[in-house]
């Protein structure tokens, strides 16, 4: 069963096309990550699937509603959270709890029985009067994504809520929506931090307003890396990198901190270029050079470039 079903959905800011007849399924319970860079369209997206932004054309049915022509009624029966955590700082823990549950609708039974949910989740019992501001980041997330879902509604949109956040915190963070999803709550995220994108159940990949891939992540590495990816550790990475990158023979690189990874369809050829090429003739010192699993932002990156090349050309 699907709780979200998209139909060429598309929004156009004049002649500029910011989401370009984008159609996908959402199940129910899974954790679906909308993954892009910045200015992909993701952002336009989630606001019209949240009801907020009418599209141009085409339409979303989010939890039994069309976007296009019952965007209250969307509204209604969602969550929604974003990277600012959608809390007043001024107010205490409590009041935000309160003012949140009196806008869903909540009031004295329901709500105290709601607030209670929420503090324990966001480990802030017995503090329920320390203003907001004042909470740690983790706490605060962790206090926002219970208030978003404080009506418990079967769907909740998170728009990139782990930015500025701790790696711990985040993982932690990641636990509350295997919670949420385990319970019956579909949970779509978008996210910058691709080693958060291996929680989900199923990507997809925007880019330029459209669509370009989509599946779980052992899919898509499989689907689209067909070549060996090869790590290479090296002093003048920068030099390395842009001497490979004109290289016939080397399909995709990329720069990963202080390593290379190149995709090349022989490996031990591959092995014997690098070499040749780095160390015989440019006198790089090449300290180790392995096979790797590809990783999904070896996945995003060439994906990314192949739709680059096509749109141009």
């Amino acid at each position: 069963m699907n709780s979200i079903e998209v139909t060429a959905l598309t929004k156009k800011f004049g002649s500029f096309t910011a989401v370009n007849e984008i159609s996908f399924n959402v199940k129910q319970g899974e954790i679906f990550g909308f993954l892009g860079a910045n200015g992909a369209g993701k952002s336009t997206a989630i606001k019209m699937l949240c009801g907020i932004l009418e599209p141009t054309s085409g339409d979303a049915i989010v939890g039994g509603f069309s976007v296009m022509k019952q965007p209250d009624k969307v509204k209604a029966n969602i969550g929604y959270m974003s990277q600012r955590f959608s809390l007043y700082n001024d107010l205490t823990v409590e009041e935000n709890i309160n003012f949140y549950g009196g806008v869903y609708g909540l009031y004295k039974r329901k709500l105290a029985e709601r607030k209670k949910w929420v503090l324990k989740v966001a480990f802030l019992e017995g503090k329920e009067k320390f203003l907001t501001g004042s909470l740690p980041g983790g706490i605060k997330q962790r206090l926002a994504l219970a208030i978003a879902v404080i009506h418990e509604p079967k769907i909740v949109f998170l728009d990139e809520p782990t930015g500025g956040v701790d790696p711990i915190s985040r993982r932690n963070f990641w636990d509350l929506i295997n919670e949420l999803s385990q319970s019956g709550v579909t949970v779509f995220v978008t996210t910058h931090y691709l080693d958060e994108a291996e929680f989900c159940n199923t990507i997809t990949l925007i880019n330029a307003g459209g669509i370009i891939a989509s599946g779980n992540s052992q899919e898509l590495k499989t689907k689209y890396l067909t070549n060996s990816i090869l790590e290479i550790e090296c002093n003048r990475v920068v030099d390395a990198l842009d001497i490979l990158s004109k290289e016939p023979w080397v399909r995709e690189t990329s720069i990963f901190g202080n390593y290379i990874h190149i995709s090349v369809e022989d490996e031990i050829e591959g092995r014997r270029l690098i070499k040749k090429i780095l160390t015989d003739e440019r006198s790089i010192n090449v300290l180790r050079i392995d096979k790797i699993v590809p990783t999904l932002e070896d996945v995003f990156i060439y994906l990314l470039e192949k739709d680059s090349k096509k749109n141009v050309e």
